[in-house]
C-alpha cells in the first residue's frame, strides 16, 4: 500500500522486470480500475498488487488470497490537500485533533486488508521508521489487533518472514 502515486510508479518500474523473470505479475493501480485489478489479482496464481488510497479500505482478500502486505509509509493525508487544510484551519491542534486520528484510522483499515477473519494469517511489513522513532508511533500500533511485532533490517527481512511463516517463532 502506497500513499503516493509517484512512489507506486517508481516501485512498479523497479520491480516489474525482476518479478516477471520469476513468473510474478505486477498489477499497478492507476493502470486499470480497482475492480479490474482485483479480478486479475484473484485470477493470477503469482501476483503483486500495488495500490494507493482506495486500496487502503473496502477490499476483502481473505485466507490465502493475501498472505503479505507491505505498507510503505504511514498514511498521513497530504498537507497540501485543500480539504485537509480547511479542516485543520479550524482546529487548535490540527495534528492531534485531525491529522493523527485520520492517519491511524487509515492505517488500521490498511492493516485490516490482511487480517479479515479469525483464521487469517499473514505478514505486514511497514517500511516507515516513524512507527518506532516518533512518539505517536505507538498510537498506530495500539490501533491494530494484537500481533507479533518484529523489527528487522531490510537485509534480514526475507529470512525473518520465512521463519515466522513456518512457525519457527
Amino acid at each position: 500500500l502506497f500513499t503516493s502515486y509517484a512512489q507506486l510508479r517508481t516501485t512498479a518500474d523497479a520491480i516489474r522486470a525482476p518479478l516477471d523473470r520469476r513468473g510474478i505479475t505486477v498489477l499497478q493501480h492507476g493502470v486499470s480500475s480497482r475492480r479490474r485489478l482485483l479480478r486479475e489479482y484473484r485470477a493470477t496464481e503469482k501476483a503483486v498488487l500495488l495500490g494507493t488510497r482506495t486500496f487502503w479500505e473496502g477490499i476483502d482478500l481473505p485466507g490465502d488470497e493475501l498472505l503479505s502486505l507491505l505498507i510503505v509509509r504511514l498514511p498521513f493525508a497530504p498537507p497540501g490537500d485543500p480539504l485537509v487544510a480547511a479542516r485543520c484551519a479550524e482546529l487548535d491542534n490540527a495534528f492531534n485533533e485531525y491529522t493523527l486520528p485520520d492517519a491511524i484510522l487509515r492505517f488500521r483499515q490498511g492493516f485490516g486488508r490482511l487480517i479479515r477473519r479469525t483464521d487469517d494469517r499473514g505478514v505486514v511489513v511497514l517500511l516507515d521508521s516513524r512507527i518506532w522513532q516518533k512518539r505517536y508511533g505507538q498510537s498506530f500500533l495500539d490501533a491494530i489487533p494484537r500481533c507479533t511485532e518484529k523489527r528487522a533490517p531490510l537485509s534480514n527481512l526475507r529470512e525473518e518472514i520465512e521463519l515466522w511463516m513456518m512457525g519457527a517463532e
